[in-house]
């Protein structure tokens, strides 16, 4: 079986417990405007274009048989996006990576194999594997294949998702989650949409049915500078009552939006500022007195 990533990333410490692999599944059916892996969005393949990096030797203009390069009036190098098929060839050909591809089809025991190769780092320090996203379990064929494959191997397995997704796809995993890691963007729903793009209501379902299966939860707050400051208290008082055994409050930043102009998409909250300590200390805070186990990420 396939599926489609765009990135793994070795030696993780974010993602879960331990030294982790975090395999970065493609395709989102969320659209969260502070999204810092803009990449993740689209299942289909994508090219960033970093013109700074561009050397001119008009390679890619020779191998695209579909027309996206091309060259302004002022002899700039242009994309024509609409017309990408998604091929990829002509990041391949770059020499000065001023063209990278984002996409990767690959096969479940071609990924078992990359998994396995750190499980002495995952047994060392309780680590292990986790996928994310996107929504990886938007691709739940695969993904039940490969986390049951990993968690034959005996690697502790962890899940990052939304939770947008039928009940029906938690029930397939389950068995072979040891961790669920659960993000949670606003408790009203209202806001919710405004943010994401889509109520909340199947979100806060599937949690509430994740902690009644007695299943291991980590909920993830992204905390965003005049976008959900003020939801902090109301998703605590959300959580209090289920089994939850980690809040972890995550600061935004703005490391992703570079990415935004090298996939020709514009940044919506450009000129957002990180918060300040006092602010994140503050939404911990709040957390706590709503007897949850909170910290900053």
């Amino acid at each position: 079986m396939e599926g489609k990533l765009f990135n793994i990333q070795k030696f993780s410490i974010h993602d879960g417990p331990g030294i982790r692999t975090t395999v970065f599944f493609k395709g989102c059916n969320l659209r969260c405007r502070w999204c810092h892996n803009p990449e993740s969005i689209h299942k289909s393949n994508q090219i960033e274009f970093y013109p700074e990096r561009c050397i001119g030797c008009g390679a890619c203009y020779q191998v695209c048989t579909a027309g996206v390069h091309f060259q302004n009036v002022s002899g700039e190098h242009q994309l024509n996006r609409l017309k990408c098929t998604g091929c990829l060839r002509c990041t391949e050909t770059c020499y000065s990576k001023a063209l990278v591809g984002v996409g990767l089809n690959v096969d479940s025991s071609y990924l078992l194999n990359t998994i396995v190769e750190d499980k002495l780092y995952y047994d060392n320090s309780s680590g292990g594997v986790t996928f994310s996203g996107g929504e990886a379990m938007l691709q739940i064929d695969f993904l039940e294949e490969i986390i049951t494959l990993c968690k034959n191997k005996g690697i502790h397995t962890a899940v990052d998702t939304a939770g947008c997704v039928p009940w029906s796809y938690f029930e397939r995993i389950l068995k072979v989650t040891d961790l669920f890691l659960y993000d949670i963007k606003a408790a009203d729903s209202i806001r919710h949409k405004q943010l994401t793009g889509v109520k909340n209501q199947l979100i806060l379902d599937n949690l509430c049915k994740l902690s009644d299966a007695g299943q291991k939860i980590i909920v993830r707050i992204p905390f965003i500078p005049g976008q959900n400051e003020d939801q902090i208290e109301e998703i605590g008082n959300m959580l209090r009552n289920l089994r939850i055994v980690k809040v972890e409050v995550m600061p935004y930043h703005k490391l992703g939006s570079s990415k935004y102009k090298a996939l020709g998409l514009s940044y919506e909250l450009y000129h957002t500022q990180t918060p300040t300590e006092e602010t994140v200390d503050k939404a911990i805070t709040i957390l706590k007195n709503c007897g949850l186990n909170a910290c900053k990420t």
